[in-house]
């Protein structure tokens, strides 16, 4: 009788599937014709990141910029020997070999070096987040449009090898009509007990989450989110001050997606996102961020492409490869400021919904709480 039940049910249906090759599909970062001058603005630990994906891709840092002159001279001895140092980021707007700032500061104090290199005539990669407040960053992107310039966001997640080709996945229309997206993040953030992010109490949305909310706005194309709602609240075992669980859902027209966060995994961590569409399936899962497996399933059969590279280095290599590509092909850089307005507007009303509890339409929320333009 259960055996009927299940057959009837199709509960004991597991589709059994054959192993098939997978589509080639370009998602490695691009490669541009050109090696443009690039200056580096917030020597920092994330900066490290970012000088480690541009020598391993040849690109040229020519300048270092940071308050801490010990800060520039120690990511010049060891990424960039040849690059010059300054302690003004001013002074290294002045030359004419910087085609392209990379500014990696935090968002605040960011906006007025943003305007600045724009106005000095340069190319600008902003780290991520890129404003806490919409209405700064479209007035940004007006000033980039005003002076020919290209403004781009480091949201380095887009060029992670299981990413990338899950997005190219979805964009070539391999699943068919997008369905449903759920991420599950199990890991440890704990690290931010030591250092300045422990005070940001919205860190493990504004800061972390982003990377997904940007991720959704991805694979969701043109369709507009209808509505997100978010919660988060402490785990009783966390060492850092910022709530470190959390999740989102959030609705389209004949959509969905969930994102479940849990960052005070220490032991059997997890990374898992699961893509549904009308015509198949994509399963990406390991143990962290650049430890991957992508799964393709389709009437076809299943197929697990093998990939290359790693989020941290692709992912950084990938923003300023797209970047300086638009800078030649005079076009505008799928991270775009433009475009990355519409994934903080989501991150923005989500972090506004675990305030007040209920959903929010992304677009609505201007700014992050506690903030103001003028900060």
């Amino acid at each position: 009788m259960s055996e009927q039940l299940e057959d009837d049910y199709g509960l004991s249906k597991v589709e059994q599937t054959i192993a098939i090759a997978a589509p080639q599909l370009d998602y490695k970062p691009p490669i541009p014709n050109s090696r443009p001058g690039i200056g580096l603005i917030g020597c920092g630990g994330i900066a490290a990141q970012h000088l480690t994906a541009y020598r391993h891709a040849g690109f040229r840092v020519v300048a270092l910029c940071d308050k801490t002159e010990a800060k520039a001279e120690d990511r010049r001895q060891r990424f960039a020997p040849d690059a010059a140092i300054y302690t003004e980021y001013r002074e290294l707007l002045k030359r004419d070999d910087v085609e392209i700032v990379d500014i990696t500061t935090y968002p605040i104090p960011r906006v007025a070096i943003i305007e600045d290199a724009l106005r000095a005539g340069k190319h600008v990669l902003s780290q991520k987040p890129f404003v806490v407040d919409l209405d700064v960053g479209e007035r940004l992107v007006e000033l980039a449009d005003q002076h020919g310039l290209k403004l781009a966001v480091n949201q380095n997640g887009r060029w992670a090898p299981h990413f990338a080709y899950m997005r190219q996945a979805v964009a070539a229309g391999l699943v068919g009509d997008l369905g449903s997206v759920h991420i599950s993040i199990n890991w440890d953030h704990s690290w931010i007990a030591d250092t300045s992010f422990n005070d940001v109490h919205d860190l493990l949305l504004y800061d972390f989450t982003i990377h997904w909310f940007d991720m959704v706005t991805c694979l969701f194309g043109d369709r507009q989110p209808t509505g997100v709602y978010a919660a988060i609240q402490q785990a009783t075992s966390q060492r850092a001050k910022p709530p470190m669980l959390g999740g989102a859902v959030i609705t389209y027209a004949g959509g969905q997606a969930v994102l479940s966060l849990n960052a005070t995994v220490v032991h059997g961590q997890q990374d898992q996102t699961f893509v549904a569409g009308s015509q198949g399936s994509l399963l990406s899962i390991g143990p962290s961020l650049s430890e991957q497996t992508v799964t393709l399933f389709t009437a076809a059969g299943h197929a697990t492409p093998a990939l290359e590279g790693t989020w941290f280095r692709e992912g950084f290599q990938g923003t300023m490869a797209e970047l300086i590509c638009a800078i030649e092909q005079n076009r505008e850089p799928l991270n775009s400021a433009r475009a990355n307005l519409r994934s903080l507007a989501l991150t923005l009303a989500a972090v506004a919904s675990t305030r007040d509890g209920i959903v929010r339409v992304p677009g609505t929320v201007r700014r992050l709480p506690e903030y103001h333009s003028d900060s």
